[in-house]
């Protein structure tokens, strides 16, 4: 009898760069000029996103001699100072009402997951009482509203007016972040869910337990999406809002912008040469970007996963 020998396996070797490739044509790698291309594009494209903050804060950073010399806006620095921000935060109506701001932008984006979270997790499981009218409703508003003027009426007959609640409530709950939150909650396991009702376990205690750990990625979104709409809120301060010292910070932002009003402290600097007016308004300016570029490289990386997979799976 003859040995059987066994051979070693055979290696493939991996196919050549001028060998067809064996997926289709429009996924084959692109070209050096067409790398240069998207390069080149993806750089004009940060420039034009870049280059007008970089002007806005230089000429915030930038003494009143400086920005004469430059007929307005700076583009290159010549000596930083940050006067502007100083008489800004010394405890004047812009300090005041960036404080409003952010507490407005805390409490009420806080109330507005509550309610969101709440009301898409009772919409996710089908079957539940009155699923159906529900949702119909929800969508109808997305559609048909009440108006401007009826809204008014309705606030100012709740007695809202010159209330911060006036700054929450009229806004507080989007029918489009309920839907991708019930979509991203249709996707989660029903096996999972069962077998911790089976143990004996409540909706509260699932929602808070399970579902909410499995929902991270588009809860930080919608979360971003709250947060950074009352931050820019403005037109409800403009309507509902009659007393200056209750206005937020866009709404300050907009009167020095606009130099309708400028907080005594301020006006006094800029009519005596101390500080420029255009310097005050880029370093409000700066302060009203600042957290929604603090917090919107954090949130980035569940943007995908958020937001398509609440799409698709509504």
């Amino acid at each position: 009898m003859t040995a059987v020998i066994d051979k070693p396996p055979v290696r493939e070797r991996p196919p050549s760069r001028w060998a067809a490739p064996p997926r289709p044509v429009w996924e084959e790698e692109p070209s050096k000029a067409g790398l240069a291309g998207k390069g080149l594009v993806l750089t004009l494209a940060c420039l034009g996103i870049l280059f007008p903050l970089w002007i806005v804060i230089v000429t915030s950073l930038s003494s009143r001699k400086t920005i004469d010399q430059a007929g307005g806006l700076v583009m290159v620095p010549k000596g930083i100072t940050f006067i502007a921000y100083k008489e800004l935060l010394s405890g004047g109506q812009v300090t005041r009402a960036a404080v409003i701001s952010i507490l407005v932008t805390l409490v009420g984006t806080l109330f507005s997951m509550t309610v969101s979270v709440l009301c898409a997790y009772g919409l996710s499981r089908i079957g539940s009482l009155g699923h159906r009218w529900f949702l119909m409703l929800l969508l109808a508003t997305m559609f048909f509203s009440a108006g401007l003027i009826p809204t008014y009426l309705l606030v100012q007959s709740l007695g809202l007016m010159d209330s911060y609640l006036a700054l929450i409530l009229p806004s507080a709950v989007s029918v489009f972040n309920i839907l991708v939150l019930r979509g991203f909650f249709m996707g989660i396991s029903q096996e999972l869910i069962d077998s911790a009702r089976i143990d004996g376990a409540g909706d509260f205690r699932i929602l808070w337990q399970i579902v909410m750990p499995l929902s991270r990625a588009v809860l930080a979104v919608i979360t971003l999406f709250y947060a950074v709409g009352y931050w820019s809120a403005w037109f409800n301060a403009s309507l509902y809002l009659n007393e200056q010292d209750k206005m937020p910070l866009q709404n300050v932002m907009i009167q020095l912008v606009q130099k309708q009003q400028a907080p005594v402290g301020l006006g006094q600097a800029i009519k005596t040469g101390e500080l420029s007016g255009l310097a005050v308004q880029m370093a409000v300016m700066v302060m009203a970007l600042l957290p929604v570029a603090v917090l919107s490289p954090f949130v980035q990386k569940h943007f995908k996963k958020g937001m398509l997979t609440g799409a698709v799976k509504g």
